[in-house]
């Protein structure tokens, strides 16, 4: 079927590239006018979080969300003088002008001495907003952020908290990732064409794919940043896929194929394992489906959304465009292109008989590296960040500074204890609660009962002696939720729910904590099972499964030890250390997972390929190894490139993504790939290849397709592609 679509798109090519032009420009153009909204925030469906949070809507109505101008007095003095005040109330006055602004509540009004510290030196005022956090536009984000910026001097240091005042100007990742595929892709294969195709290929797919997630994020819940991922998943496998094929088609005409069976013999063959390859990591990333959190599904569905474009325009839009290169594409090549790949070649095959040489030292200092990177795994701990792990370059960073300051590290993150109220004595209970909450060790303040204008509704406010994200705060809340509210609350008719930005990080680690065995079992037994049906094999799908699971753990690790240790923190520009993303962890499983079988199925079917031919396990290796290493190599460098490019941006969480990425795959496409595969499938020789014959029924998937024969009635005798039936029937 492969070979019959390749030849349909060759002969039509001119039809398939309008079809991808207006197929681009039609689902954009869509995308832009119909797309959805994508959610800067997202809730957590029968967590205790989000049972306060729906009291707090319900009985105490406040729609908009809360930002604080922070300031601090640096000469002697106090916030009370009378200079301080009156820039304050001109800061103030400036500020309540602005969109959106509902009040600002001053410590110089009555009852604001609660916003005053207690050395007097540090204040904040109370911004009200009529939208939520997320809502406030940007635009009034940048001018109250330029009020603040003017409004300090020598005396007074004044800050904006809060994520509507957030300065997350993105780089353009992207176009860097691309950049230096086009000098990977140039410098690998020396020819100005040849570095094109991939690029044009995965661009047309990424671009239909960035507008899908536009129009998904109208049924879906899908996170603000959705696009980022899709974008460096899509670019990566976009390139790696076209590359494999187009490298398959150059093959095909240096040994004397024309440009037609070139091309079916590169889509029959490299285009089949693109085909299993981006299946298998559609399949992994879908697997976050198991987690039952909704924008995580979202971001799962637009990701894969990606995958299977870039999977698309590798097998129809790149013969078409094949088609129009023809025998050009090694035209405008660098000088000694084809001598450096000829040594290439050669170096890699010497590399795998050195490796051969010596298998089990090798096997054993490879292990070695992936067990000692991946020891600090063991400390990962699952969160949220806050602002402070922003850059001190950052009014939000210091603005936090400043209130951990002046009112504790716990003040940035106050737990919110939400209950209904149905009388004045459910009020006395809820002043009991407080009470017993205050003798806690781990508690700094709780404030009075709060009740809801409408009488229904009851709030405390907790703060915690550690800051939002230290884990004495976690354990304050799993100790609040499982010991004093319930036993303080006991004949009571309280519902107490324990709420609040630092609660809702707190459930979202725990149930993707709960829920992340379920994923990587579900993965890793659909990986193990693939790859059996493709290779016939036992072994060789047990250990791709366990060399996988090793370079995400190195991977892990290695993140653990920079994100949340602070190892190089500063390299990577992050301001402090924290911990990790709690949906970071599962999402790096799904993409380094599937990428690794991408991978995994390029080099081993070419050494399939190869043992049965010769039956010959080490040579079959040596020669598997010369014909893809290169390309590997590359491609993984693309994707290191690609990957790495998204470090760039200010959002923690795409620079933790995007770290962990680019380094799964250098750990993957090295050690792994390059040393420990050769060296393992020489210890273990032909048994690599033992399947039982009790598991003979299973269907067989083939990958390699068909082999590049002479065909006698091709135009002027020129060798092309046969199928096994056109061989039989000669």
């Amino acid at each position: 079927m492969l070979a019959g679509l390749a030849r349909w798109c060759y002969r039509r090519r001119r039809i398939v590239v309008i079809a991808w032009i207006v197929a681009l420009v039609g689902i954009s153009v869509l995308g832009q006018a119909a797309g959805g909204t994508l959610l800067k925030s997202f809730t957590l469906s029968g967590t205790e979080s989000q049972r306060a949070f729906d009291v707090l809507g319900k009985e105490f109505g406040r729609k908009g969300d809360t930002g604080d101008l922070v300031y601090e007095v640096r000469s002697r003095g106090t916030v009370n003088d009378e200079h301080v005040r009156t820039a304050v109330n001109a800061i103030v006055a400036q500020i309540r002008r602005q969109p959106h602004v509902v009040s600002v509540t001053t410590p110089y009004d009555q009852g604001g001495a609660r916003f005053i510290a207690r050395n007097g030196a540090i204040a904040y005022a109370e911004i009200l907003f009529d939208v939520q956090a997320n809502d406030v536009p940007m635009s009034v984000g940048t001018n109250m952020r330029s009020i603040a910026q003017h409004a300090n001097t020598a005396d007074l240091k004044v800050e904006l908290g809060g994520t509507m005042f957030a300065d997350q100007t993105q780089p353009a990742s992207e176009l860097i990732g691309v950049l230096a595929a086009v000098v990977i892709l140039l410098l690998a294969f020396g020819s100005l064409l040849a570095m094109g195709l991939p690029i044009v290929t995965a661009l047309f797919g990424i671009g239909i794919g960035l507008a899908g997630v536009n129009l998904l994020a109208r049924v879906l819940d899908v996170p603000v940043f959705a696009p980022q991922v899709t974008a460096m998943i899509g670019i990566g496998v976009g390139i790696d896929y076209a590359l494999f094929i187009s490298t398959r088609y150059r093959e095909a005409l240096h040994d004397g194929a024309d440009p037609e069976s070139a091309v079916v013999h590169a889509i029959d063959t490299s285009g089949r394992a693109v085909l299993f390859a981006g299946g298998t990591v559609v399949i992994s990333v879908l697997g976050l489906f198991l987690v039952g959190v909704s924008f995580i599904r979202g971001m799962a569905i637009g990701a894969s959304l990606a995958v299977l474009f870039v999977m698309a325009a590798a097998v129809t839009l790149l013969p078409a465009i094949l088609g129009f290169v023809g025998h050009t594409i090694d035209r405008l090549s660098l000088p000694s292109a084809r001598k450096a790949r000829a040594t290439d070649h050669s170096f890699w095959e010497r590399w795998s008989r050195t490796i051969q040489r010596r298998p089990a030292p090798v096997a054993v200092c490879g292990l070695l590296v992936l067990v000692v990177l991946a020891v600090p795994v063991f400390s990962l701990r699952l969160g949220i960040a806050d602002a402070g792990n922003d850059p001190t370059a950052h009014t939000t960073r210091r603005a936090y500074d400043l209130l951990s300051t002046g009112f504790g590290p716990g003040f940035n993150g106050p737990l919110l204890l939400a209950s209904e109220a149905h009388s004045a004595a459910d009020i006395s209970a809820m002043a009991r609660l407080g009470r017993a909450i205050q003798r806690d060790p781990g508690v700094a303040a709780v404030s009075p009962p709060i009740p809801s204008s409408n009488g229904k509704g009851v709030l405390l406010q907790v703060v915690s002696k550690a800051s939002p994200q230290d884990k004495a705060t976690t354990q304050l809340v799993h100790r609040l939720r499982g010991d004093v509210i319930p036993h303080s609350t006991a004949g009571s008719a309280l519902a107490v729910h324990v709420g609040g930005q630092t609660a809702i990080g707190v459930d979202l680690a725990d149930t993707l904590g709960q829920r992340l065995p379920f994923v990587f079992i579900a993965i890793l037994v659909l990986s193990f099972v693939l790859l059996m049906l493709v290779f016939r094999s036992l072994l060789v799908p047990l250990k791709a499964v366990i060399m996988n699971l090793l370079s995400i753990g190195a991977a892990y690790g290695v993140v653990v030890a920079i994100f949340q240790w602070g190892w190089m923190r500063n390299i990577v520009g992050i301001g402090k250390e924290g911990p990790i993303e709690a949906w970071v962890p599962m999402m790096l499983f799904a993409i380094v997972f599937g990428l690794s079988m991408d991978y995994e199925v390029f080099l081993l079917s070419r050494i399939k390929e190869e043992y049965d031919r010769t039956r010959d396990n080490g040579a079959a290796v040596a020669h598997g190894l010369a014909k893809t290493a290169r390309l590997i190599t590359a491609a993984a460098a693309i994707m290191i490139c690609v990957f790495g490019s998204f470090v760039l941006s200010d959002l923690r969480v795409l620079k933790l993504l995007g770290f962990g990425l680019s380094f799964a795959v250098l750990i993957d496409a090295t050690v792994v790939r390059l040393v420990l595969v050769p060296a393992t499938m020489e210890l273990l020789g032909d048994r690599n290849w033992w399947f039982p014959k009790a598991l003979e029924w299973l269907p067989r998937v083939h990958v390699e397709g068909a082999e590049l024969h002479p065909h006698l009635d091709s135009p002027n005798g020129i060798p092309s592609v046969r199928d096994d039936e056109s061989v039989s029937a000669r």
